[in-house]
């Protein structure tokens, strides 16, 4: 799929003018294939964690510290989204760690404290959203995720539906075409191809002898 997805960045850009931002919810794997993809094509490609999803870890710790439904949990996580979203998933790291210093936690909890620092460290050359702000590239997976639940979860995901893969891409391209207020010039597009291909070219060798 990570293939797929850049055979089609390259047919729209060629020769690699643009800037690609490849946004991930954080797996190794796959940030792993899309690098691997990137330079075996040549293309420098930036990658963004979802913000949502990295915004999980912070709430991990937030329990660490906070009893259950504490509202002063929110405030903490708050502050630690607004160092995030200013480039700085450093001084988060450095502030859960102090935290968790100060505070009398369990064996359970300190392992959760690491593994969420741990994240944010492995993470942390993904997690640069000022610049990302900056420039306009997006930081969170929530309108792809949306698209793919109007376009594919709504229609094909329904009770007792069976779908070959030729006969569900065919319907997922109309949905898009509909979506993007494109089907009408598609229409047109398509009766003038069909004319084409029954009546043009069946009847081109005859209509050259009779000239």
């Amino acid at each position: 799929m990570i293939s797929a997805v850049f055979d089609q960045a390259e047919q729209r850009d060629p020769i690699h003018a643009r800037t690609w931002i490849v946004l991930v919810d954080g797996a190794k794997a796959q940030i792993d294939q899309i690098h691997t993809e990137a330079e075996l094509r040549g293309v420098t490609v930036h990658i963004v964690v979802d913000f949502v999803h990295v915004l999980e870890y912070p709430w991990k710790a937030a329990w660490c510290f906070h009893a259950a439904n504490d509202p002063a949990a929110e405030s903490w996580v708050a502050a630690q989204a607004r160092s995030l979203l200013a480039g700085d998933s450093e001084q988060v790291i450095a502030d859960i760690r102090t935290a968790a210093k100060t505070a009398v936690l369990g064996e359970d909890k300190l392992k959760t404290i690491e593994a969420v620092c741990g994240y944010l460290e492995t993470k942390s050359p993904y997690l640069r959203y000022d610049t990302a702000l900056t420039r306009g590239w997006p930081i969170a997976t929530g309108i792809i995720e949306g698209a793919c639940r109007h376009l594919v979860k709504d229609r094909l995901d329904i009770t007792d539906a069976r779908w070959s893969l030729a006969g569900a891409e065919a319907v997922l391209k109309l949905r898009a075409l509909i979506s993007n207020g494109d089907f009408d010039p598609y229409y047109a597009w398509h009766l003038k191809q069909e004319h084409r291909r029954v009546h043009q070219a069946r009847y081109q060798d005859r209509l050259r002898l009779a000239a």
